[in-house]
């Protein structure tokens, strides 16, 4: 090989290489020009821009490709046929743009740190990691339709089965169990785990959370390092991957503890959140719960009362912030005491 060769081979890939990996065409329209080409208005194009996450651009730089083009006309059709309005269009574009975004994070520190060999000079070998995105990227654009559309199937039967229950479905009120799962001690754990034991905590409590939500039907909503949010249709449900959550966490001798609050009650749902004074109780008995421990509300335990699975200890009464008075019961399996 020659040296020119050999100086192309060793090229650090730069942001133009990922460019023609990722997206193909290179861009060569301003704002303006494919927004005209798109037939839609300038003020459209650049807050469906802002709505999916991006930067904006001084009007005469070049940065859209065809496949930007393509993209606003398909919108322009959309709204044109009548289908969506345009608050729908910016509403579903920042949807998209929140959660392709975390997910394209996401990936990209997973294969950095899968390919990458850190101990290498130059931060390590940034062309393996192109090498092994350009193989694999088709059997992930692939993947990433069908998971897109298993999620939207499991969301839709999650909404029928509440209809199943006998409630009257409303896009802006829901009755779900609501459970927030909080690890122990958090804060001091940060000070004594270095950077990569503390990632791996973290990644470990979500991935576990993750895993035990969805064998009992549940919903993740959301995770915020040392909590989780999740959701169920049915207060059973609810319970048991609460339980299992103590449980499974505290498998080993050296396993965190967590402390969860368990509530039951309308609930609204907006952004693929969840939010409403049962959400909020929730989080109020997160704080009332000792370690390893679960409490839920009266409407949890009026509910779960009857069932042989579980077992209720009614606490004393006592105030939680913003909320007023509760009554609190501790909930755990059948013969367990703690």
């Amino acid at each position: 090989m020659n040296r020119r060769g050999e100086q192309r081979a060793s090229r650090r890939p730069g942001t133009d290489d990922v460019r023609r990996l990722l997206v193909g065409s290179p861009p060569i329209y301003t704002r303006r020009q494919v927004a005209e080409a798109a037939g839609i208005s300038r003020d459209l194009a650049a807050r469906i821009w802002r709505a999916l996450g991006f930067a904006t651009l001084p009007d005469d730089a070049v940065a859209f490709t065809e496949a930007d083009l393509s993209a606003l006309r398909r919108i322009r059709h959309l709204i044109d046929a009548g289908l969506l309005d345009e608050r729908t269009v910016i509403r579903m574009t920042r949807a998209l743009g929140r959660t392709t975004g975390r997910l394209a994070q996401w990936q990209a520190e997973i294969m950095i740190e899968a390919v990458l060999d850190q101990g290498r000079s130059g931060g390590g070998d940034f062309t393996r990691v192109m090498d092994t995105v350009r193989r694999l990227l088709p059997d992930f654009e692939e993947m990433l339709i069908h998971v897109w559309r298993s999620q939207l199937t499991a969301a839709a039967g999650r909404l029928m089965s509440l209809t199943e229950l006998g409630q009257d479905v409303s896009p802006t009120r829901l009755m779900l169990a609501v459970g927030f799962a909080d690890l122990v001690a958090f804060t001091r754990v940060t000070r004594e785990l270095d950077e990569p034991a503390l990632a791996d905590l973290v990644e470990g409590f979500e991935a576990l959370a993750s895993d035990v939500v969805a064998a009992h039907g549940g919903r993740l909503v959301k995770t915020l390092g040392d909590e989780v949010l999740f959701t169920a249709g049915e207060p059973r449900a609810a319970a048991l991957i609460a339980l299992d959550l103590v449980d499974e966490l505290k498998a080993g001798e050296e396993g965190p503890d967590v402390r969860i609050g368990l509530a039951y009650g309308p609930v609204i749902p907006a952004m693929g959140d969840v939010f409403g004074t049962t959400v909020n109780l929730a989080a109020r008995l997160t704080a009332i719960a000792r370690p390893g421990t679960i409490v839920a509300d009266g409407e949890m335990a009026e509910v779960l009362g009857g069932v042989s699975d579980f077992d209720l200890v009614k606490l004393r009464r006592r105030p939680a912030r913003g909320l007023g008075v509760v009554q609190p019961y501790v909930l755990r399996r059948p013969g367990r005491e703690r």
